[in-house]
Formats: structure tokens, sequence, C-alpha cells
């Protein structure tokens, strides 16, 4: 993956050389940058302004600086949205909050920050937080919308983005897509980031290739469906998944599902699907949603841990796995499979476990509530739910019932190709619940030592 090299705060010129390193206006260094004779460039030098810095910073990051430092200032930067380019490092200094101006963003697709077609850009944020007005887009005079992103990239390549805070913003925190000239998003890495308080999803993934998530959090989110941690669901067969791995991250106190893979969109004429969740953990609070912390996780409802859904017969080939992931403390199902086509992609849970679901169950929601749900809702995307594998998987549960049950919504289908071995541990015999109508299946349960 080609990257722009960190450049560090001690490449900078020497203090002796100030005022040209000081926080301050000063139009001679930014001429000197806009000229070619400065590589490191400093945002405070094109002015801070306590109530707008949007053209500012917009000037500054459009200067052709390789590197920008955006210090800390005292006070937000407050703008309204900004367009990020090609061959661009930004360096946000610890304690620097980039604010969304307040009575701004009355479009719906408004992010603090916008890439299309951009290409090896990094952005360094430990101790920075990138902020909206979430509330105040959810009401009149805002038209209601669900694309008030964070950091929004469209087609774009060889991008790093690591150590940022990005909450309470009108859409994701994240969000990777095509645009411009390219169906897809590549090379495309976030790690040790923060997504909290947003209104849709912590990361929405439509369409990339090679895409690495690592160590982040995403919390808290609420506002709008499907209110996923993360979310990987195309927009049209044309979009794609490929080689997409997420690893050692938390989703907790989601108003959706944790984690949602929703493939309808995707055909057998899209690429092969290559999703992978490694050292992953998924929960919501202790019993009755008690947070974790304070704030907007109060009163969430949450739904399952880990959902995969609606991978149609005629959807696409390709596998989405699990690896040493663990659901807790979920509001319904720690896994729910539903829609899965036996003929298309495959499903593998390798070593998981889901340790007590249905904590709290949304409204409305009834039986069967079991650990693991496999569900047929919709005969007319697949009339044979499977293809997945449980690989020495553990159930940890509160209460007698079975570990995995299929369901049938309407009709009278059957299970197909579903195999591996489950541990469970709990009150009562472990059992499963899949029904008569069984081709190729050979899942089984067994007693978890005490």
């Amino acid at each position: 993956m080609l990257l722009l090299a960190l450049v560090g705060l001690g490449s900078l010129p020497a203090a002796g050389q100030a005022p040209r390193l000081l926080n301050i206006k000063d139009q001679q260094s930014a001429e000197e940058v806009v000229a070619g004779k400065r590589s490191i460039a400093n945002a405070a030098w094109w002015g801070f302004n306590r109530e707008d810095s949007t053209e500012s910073l917009q000037a500054a990051i459009n200067s052709g600086a390789k590197t920008l430092v955006v210090p800390f200032m005292g006070d937000p930067w407050i703008v309204r949205p900004l367009q990020l380019r090609s061959q661009l490092e930004i360096v946000f200094q610890p304690g620097v909050l980039i604010l969304a101006k307040k009575g701004e963003y009355r479009g719906g697709g408004d992010s603090l920050f916008t890439a299309v077609g951009q290409s090896n850009i990094v952005i360094h944020g430990y101790g920075a937080t990138l902020r909206m007005h979430k509330r105040e887009y959810q009401k009149p005079p805002y038209s209601k919308a669900e694309w008030r992103m964070g950091i929004a990239l469209r087609g774009c390549r060889h991008v790093l983005i690591e150590g940022l805070r990005v909450e309470s913003t009108g859409g994701d925190g994240f969000y990777v897509d095509g645009g411009g000239d390219l169906g897809w998003s590549q090379d495309i890495t976030i790690r040790n980031c923060t997504a909290y308080d947003n209104h849709r999803q912590g990361l929405s993934v439509i369409s990339v290739m090679n895409l690495l998530v690592d160590n982040c959090r995403f919390a808290s989110t609420w506002g709008t469906a499907p209110e996923a941690g993360i979310d990987l669901e195309p927009d049209t067969e044309q979009n794609r998944l490929v080689n997409c791995v997420i690893r050692n991250s938390t989703f907790e106190n989601n108003n959706g599902n944790g984690i949602l893979v929703y493939l309808k969109p995707l055909t057998t004429n899209s690429e092969p699907v290559s999703i992978r969740f490694e050292h992953c953990w998924v929960r919501m609070a202790e019993a009755r949603l008690t947070p974790l912390e304070p704030g907007p996780s109060a009163g969430l409802n949450g739904v399952a841990g880990i959902a995969v859904g609606a991978v149609k017969d005629n959807g696409p080939k390709g596998l989405i796995e699990f690896l040493d992931c663990v659901t807790e403390n979920t509001s319904t199902e720690g896994a729910r499979v539903y829609d899965k086509s036996a003929t298309s992609a495959r499903v593998r849970f390798v070593n998981c476990a889901f340790r007590n679901p249905w904590v709290s169950p949304a409204p409305g929601d009834g039986e069967p509530r079991v650990p693991i749900i496999l569900h047929l809702r919709q005969p007319k995307n697949t009339e044979n739910l499977g293809g997945i594998d449980f690989q020495d998987c553990y159930v940890y549960d509160s209460a007698p019932r079975p570990t995995v049950r299929f369901e049938v919504d309407q009709g009278d289908f059957g299970l197909r190709d579903v195999h591996g071995q489950i541990m469970a541990g709990g009150p009562g015999a472990p059992s499963l619940k899949l029904g008569k109508k069984l081709e190729d299946v050979d899942l089984r349960v067994i007693q978890a030592p005490k």
C-alpha cells in the first residue's frame, strides 16, 4: 500500500526561525508553501477565526503542502464542509476539535471532510476530535437526511486515517464508497479510531477493495436505521466488497446490530465478496442496558450482535468469516443469519463465543429468543437457507433453550449445508431446533465443560 511517510513535527524549521512556526497568521510563510518553497505548513498561517475558520483551513488544504499541521488553538476550528485533496498528509495536534458550524450543513450530504477521486491521503489525529451537531440535524428546519458524514471517501485510493475520534455526525462517522471515475475506493486503512454517537452508522462500507479497519471502537450509534456499529452494505451489483478485514475492534451500545453485513444488491454478476472479522468484541451494557458511560447510550435498544443477511440465491460468491469474535450481553441474538442462500457466499464462524443474549429485547421482539438464529424471512431472496459453518464455537447462555434455531416466517422450507460444532454452557441440556427438512446438515451442539 503506497502511503505518504509521516513527517514528524521535529522536521519543522527550528524555533529560532519564529514567528514562522508560531500559531499565528503568517502570510509570507503561506505564500512560500503555495510557491513550493515549503513542504510543511501550519494551518494557522492562513489565519484562525473563532467564529468560522472554513476559508483559512480550506486554503491551507489547497496550498499544495505535503504535510499540513492543524495546531491546537485553545478554541475549536469551527468549519463548514471541507474538501480533501490528493498527496496530502494532515496532522491534527492533540486537543484539536474540528467542529461543524451551527446552522450550516443544510444539504443532506454535507459532510465535515469529503474526498472524491483523490489518492495518497494520510490523516493523523491522535487526541483530536471531529464533531458535528446530530441533534440539530434531526429536527426542522433541517430536512431529513442520513448522509452528513464525518469523513466521506468516494472513489479514493491509498488512504490512511488513524487516531481520530468522530462523533455526533448527521450520518456516519466514516463512509467508504465509489465516486468520481472509480466505482469503489481502494487501499483504505482506518486504525485506532473511535466513532461515537453518530446518526446512522459508525462506519458504512458501500464499495471497496482492500479495506483494513484495525483497533477501532464503534459506539452509541442511534438516529436512523440501520444504526449499526459497522454496516457493509452495497447499493448496486456493481459495488464490491473485496478483501475487507476488520480486526481487534469493539462495537458497543449501538441501537442496531453491532456488526451488519447486508448484501441484497449484489448478484452473481458482482465480484465475489471477501469479508473477515478477526478478534472483534460486540456488546451492549449489562441487564436493562445501563450505559457504560453517561450520555446518549442510555435507553438504546440494540439488536443482534452479529447479523448477516440477504445473500440471495442469485447473490455473490465468496466468503464472510468471523474468527475469534465474541458477542456479549446483546439485546437479541448473539448471531443472526437471515435470507442467506446455501448457494451463495459462505458464512463461517471460527472459535467464536456468544454470551448472555437477549439481555433486554427491543420492543415488539417475541419468540424465538435463542442465542443463534438462522432465519428465512423472505422466500423471494432464497428458499434454501444455509451455507454456514460453526467451527469450535461456544455459547454461554443464561436460560434453558435451544442453542441454534432455524425459523421460517412463511412457507415450508428447510435448512441446507450447515456444519460444525458448538459447545454450550448454561442451564438445561444443549439442544438444536432445526426442523425436519434438512439436507447436508451435520451441525451438533455438545455440553461445554463445567
